[in-house]
């Protein structure tokens, strides 16, 4: 990561107090990736439909922060992410945005399935594997969740292949109905 990264979150806009909250502030991270302007990218060049480890960084404090360490990714954060993906067309973080969705939105997908999820500063670590945490869920996610994942990928011009391997695991244990619906989504033949 870049020096940035330890810095706190600035703008009080920007320091979730609920996951709501922390939806709104990826949304802010999204609009400075789109934009290259506003409160994520101040004192720094950031060029339009870019996402650097600055950008990156952003999110992971936002979804890291004190007050949603410990509740699940939401459905509108995820979104966010979704959307952040889908905004940059260039990427200068080294894979770590790519790693942070699939994180993500496994946390969410089995938090919504019913299952214990570990700790946002455990699963959404850039040092912890999502397999660590992630493996067994792969049998008992809901098919409804494997759906909102092929749909928030289907026709996006980002394809982010840690994901598509996420769900390609989830796929193999769990969504044999939904086989034939997703190689319109995806190459699952990465």
């Amino acid at each position: 990561m870049s020096a940035a990264a330890p810095k706190s979150v600035e703008s009080p806009s920007l320091e979730p107090s609920c996951r709501d909250t922390a939806a709104h502030a990826l949304t802010v991270v999204r609009d400075g990736v789109i934009t290259g302007e506003g409160p994520t990218t101040k004192g720094r060049v950031h060029f339009s439909r870019s996402l650097d480890a600055d950008d990156t960084a952003w999110c992971t404090r936002i979804l890291t922060a004190t007050a949603v360490n410990d509740q699940p990714v939401s459905r509108a954060e995820a979104e966010a992410l979704f959307e952040i993906n889908e905004a940059a067309t260039e990427r200068t973080d080294g894979g770590r945005f790519d790693d942070l969705l699939a994180k993500a939105v496994a946390h969410y997908a089995a938090s919504a399935s019913g299952l214990k999820v570990p700790p946002r500063s455990v699963a959404l670590s850039a040092e912890s594997e999502i397999e660590s945490w992630a493996p067994s869920y792969a049998a008992k996610v809901n098919s409804e969740m494997l759906e909102w994942i092929a749909g928030q990928m289907r026709g996006k011009r980002q394809n982010n292949r840690r994901l598509m391997a996420m769900v390609a695991t989830f796929l193999g244990a769990t969504a044999l109905p939904l086989a034939g619906q997703l190689p319109n989504v995806f190459d699952i033949g990465m």
